[in-house]
């Protein structure tokens, strides 16, 4: 199983039609689930500014092969092809996410050691919608000033909600989300684990082994990012 994450900026009627027809596994060969959702800079303010013409989409793939065949002939495919897109191997999964393998390792520690991405995907309860968003808040704030720290940008068509961000390394990303120095990550863990925000939820450590296109302009990613040891 690998995943996929594609950016773009399409336009706003054209981002609200895709939001409405989301691609569904049983239509498309290899696709194990699909979320697709308006992008906006992660942020410590309350009030979101989401980007209404940039599209994102996060998908499970049997292979690459499967991922290969809807780049090249899916309608969605063509929408997106102006954009950004990446290419993940997952490391480590904690929760579980439709198309997630049930054997994902779930430890705190991996192997890999090099430039990591991470998604946290999560369909959150209304009901705790008061609590969610400022916690949610704080630990952005703290991901903008990580060390180590590439890029990030959340995504949301609620109830879905989801981060996408890359790190140069497992340990920059270990230390924000696990240290001490920056804890609102870890509060947020917290306050979740004591009355869940979410019906259903995930946290996804991957390596990062492809990347394609640009958004405004540029690559997101440093040159040589993905050949760093």
């Amino acid at each position: 199983m690998i995943a996929s994450v594609h950016i773009a900026d399409v336009g706003f009627g054209k981002a609200v039609g895709v939001l409405r027809t989301a691609p569904k596994p049983a239509k498309v060969p290899g696709l194990r689930s699909a979320n697709v959702a308006l992008c906006a800079p992660l942020s410590p303010k309350l009030r979101k500014q989401i980007q209404p013409g940039r599209l994102g989409l996060i998908a499970f793939w049997d292979d690459d092969a499967a991922l290969d065949g809807f780049l090249a002939g899916h309608e969605l495919a063509d929408t997106l092809a102006g954009g950004w897109r990446l290419r993940l191997q997952p490391l480590r999964a904690h929760g579980a996410w439709p198309g997630l393998p049930e054997d994902t390792p779930s430890g705190r520690k991996t192997d890999h050691t090099g430039p990591t991405a991470a998604l946290t995907m999560g369909r959150f309860r209304w009901s705790r919608a008061w609590q969610f968003f400022p916690t949610s808040a704080k630990a952005e704030g703290r991901v903008l000033e990580a060390p180590g720290r590439i890029w990030s940008s959340g995504l949301a068509k609620p109830p879905f909600v989801a981060t996408c961000s890359l790190w140069e390394s497992t340990d920059a990303l270990s230390d924000y989300a696990y240290g001490e120095a920056q804890p609102a990550h870890s509060d947020a863990m917290a306050v979740n684990r004591t009355k869940p925000f979410h019906r259903h939820e995930v946290y996804i450590r991957f390596r990062p082994y492809d990347t394609v296109g640009h958004l405004d302009g540029t690559n997101p990613l440093p040159e040589g990012w993905l050949t760093r040891v």
